[in-house]
């Protein structure tokens, strides 16, 4: 892209947003980044590498304690299958909320750096840039959060917007006289806040989360550009993508619900503009925690966010294996549900995140609701705001049981999407309710998401998969095996889906089997996950010509002469099949 061009397009966004005030700080904004794209050099990413990756989260501290502790972990996560790693928080933060208050966008915790507090900017950067160029070597691709639509209340610039009404960074922050604007907008954490707005002084500030993280003000020109400027510094490190916290709260309106409003559309542009000039293909994911047909807005014509997490999807893969029945998936992915997006686009996809079994209203029905929570809510203590969530281990949710969370992981790792595997739950990891307990004393919180957080530890968990018929062996084989044979196949991440009707022996249609043919090019996969605790006969399709008397996975597909395929209780395969004759 051409000057004329950069400063057009990004002109065309500043003018809707801002029509009243003069270019002069866009221009200046402009020539830097063509000073920042001479001045360092970028390696080329692979157009869409987003839909071929499996992304696997983690807290570095939770984890492995700090950088130096996860590039230990690299051969492990490379093992596993994994080729793209979303780092949860790690900029400067009082932690009181997990890292996502953040104090200071350009420094990493101290705490991840294992250096002692007397190491100098540089030395502090080295750590990061090093394990950067570790994680690139061995083919792991790196993402961050970065929250855009607050910081702590610890960082600079509210620290100076609190001093006084008329100082430069009052205007970064959104305040007022009173505590009755924006009344349209909903409580986001309802049971753990009262209200959108916390009083200091003679006046209020808004925030949609914590009231120690108070909301950004991109009325603010400053505030765009300031955080753009953030996006560039990490990019100039070799980031390769990040994760774009509370994208649908950004803008706000008086007389509006403050969500997904059309200037949010805009400044994200802007950003994925930016993003586009200085190294393309740099991934920008939304976290819209929204209904799909929302959340597709933030594709644009593929020029807002690269791709999105599918966040009404994940109840309904739970809600389906409670009920014994596909309907709920099949639903959810139907065009009805989901919208076609860009072809640049891509929904992400995941069992478990950083936070609880999210059941807000916005994408699931009261109905829907409480059957789940019902389901899977099995002790007090996991329940989460008011019924509207579950935080527990995706082990916990479904029993401990190694051959429902190998199930469970072979539908997400099958439908459509990029999916996200949560710190741990390869292996089963459990509630941690010392952690829980711990965080709940530092915070001041009864956040019962700590429940889902918690440390590793690793020379427990080694003597643990070493033994063969452990709990965690079993799962771990299970999860392993699964993403590495999905590595081998595009179709996953970049096919179509075909829905397959299966009856059982009698020819009576059941609705027990979540039944699938993913296909890209000549690549065609046939997948049967049984979402019941029952041994089931099933009548092969009489088109469906598999290619092997093993499934990609290894196990035995077990067919008579009559075309009847035996599968075990919450059991799964992944055929291969012929199209056309063909192999």
């Amino acid at each position: 892209m051409e000057h004329h061009t950069l400063f057009e397009s990004l002109r065309s966004y500043w003018t809707e947003l801002y029509p009243a005030i003069p270019l002069n700080a866009l221009r200046e904004f402009t020539g830097e980044l063509e000073t920042l794209k001479k001045s360092v050099q970028f390696e080329p990413l692979e157009p869409q590498w987003y839909k071929d990756a499996v992304v696997y989260s983690l807290y570095v501290d939770l984890f492995n304690k700090d950088f130096a502790g996860l590039i230990e972990k690299l051969d492990y996560l490379k093992s596993l299958g994994v080729n793209c790693l979303w780092l949860l928080p790690i900029l400067k933060s009082p932690m009181r909320d997990a890292g996502f208050d953040i104090s200071d966008y350009r420094s990493i915790r101290p705490d991840l750096l294992g250096l002692p507090h007397s190491a100098s900017d540089a030395e502090r950067e080295r750590v990061f840039i090093h394990f950067l160029q570790q994680a690139h070597e061995n083919g792991i691709k790196v993402i961050f959060d970065i929250a855009i639509n607050h910081t702590s209340e610890e960082h600079p610039w509210f620290m100076e917007s609190r001093i006084s009404s008329f100082g430069r960074y009052r205007d970064y922050y959104i305040w007022n006289s009173d505590d009755k604007k924006y009344s349209d907008a909903r409580i986001i954490f309802k049971g753990l806040c009262a209200s959108n707005w916390e009083k200091y002084g003679d006046a209020y500030y808004f925030h949609r989360f914590f009231e120690f993280q108070p909301d950004l003000n991109y009325h603010n020109p400053e505030v765009l550009l300031e955080m753009s400027k953030n996006l560039l510094f990490w990019l100039a490190k070799g980031v390769d993508g990040f994760r774009a916290d509370a994208i649908p709260y950004i803008w706000k309106e008086e007389g509006t619900a403050c969500e997904n409003l059309h200037q949010a559309h805009v400044v994200v542009k802007f950003f994925r503009a930016v993003l586009d000039y200085v190294r393309p293909d740099t991934l920008l994911l939304a976290e819209a925690c929204q209904k799909p047909n929302e959340v597709v807005k933030y594709f644009g014509n593929g020029d807002e966010c690269h791709a999105g997490y599918h966040f009404p999807l994940m109840p309904q893969m739970f809600k389906a294996l409670a009920m014994n029945d596909k309907s709920p998936v099949e639903l959810t992915l139907s065009l009805d549900v989901t919208p076609g997006i860009p072809d640049n686009s891509q929904w992400f996809t995941f069992l478990r995140c950083h936070d609880e079994l999210s059941l807000e209203l916005v994408y699931v029905t009261e109905e829907d609701r409480k059957f789940i929570h019902d389901s899977y809510c099995r002790k007090p203590e996991w329940d989460f705001r008011l019924g509207q969530g579950i935080s527990a281990r995706l082990a916990e949710l479904m029993d401990r049981d190694p051959r429902k969370i190998g199930l469970i992981f072979s539908v997400m790792l099958t439908l459509p999407g990029t999916p996200v595997v949560y710190y741990g739950d390869e292996f089963g990891k459990l509630n941690d309710e010392k952690y829980y307990s711990e965080m709940i004393r530092l915070t001041g919180k009864n956040d019962t998401r700590f429940l889902v957080r918690g440390m590793i530890n690793w020379n427990e968990l080694d003597e643990q998969l070493n033994l063969p018929g452990s709990y965690y062996a079993s799962v771990y084989q299970q999860i392993k095996n699964q993403i590495n044979i999905r590595r081998r196949f595009r179709c996953f991440g970049r096919g179509v889906i075909k829905w397959v009707n299966i009856t059982d022996s009698t020819q009576k249609p059941t609705t027990a089997v979540l039944s699938f043919i993913r296909s890209y090019r000549s690549e065609n996969i046939y997948v049967l996950n049984n979402l019941s605790p029952e041994h089931l006969t099933l009548k092969l399709p009489d088109d469906m010509d598999i290619a092997a008397p093993v499934d990609l996975l290894g196990a035995r597909v077990d067919v008579d002469d009559q075309r009847n395929l035996y599968l075990l209780p919450y059991g799964y395969l992944w055929l291969t099949i012929r199209d056309n004759g063909k192999e």
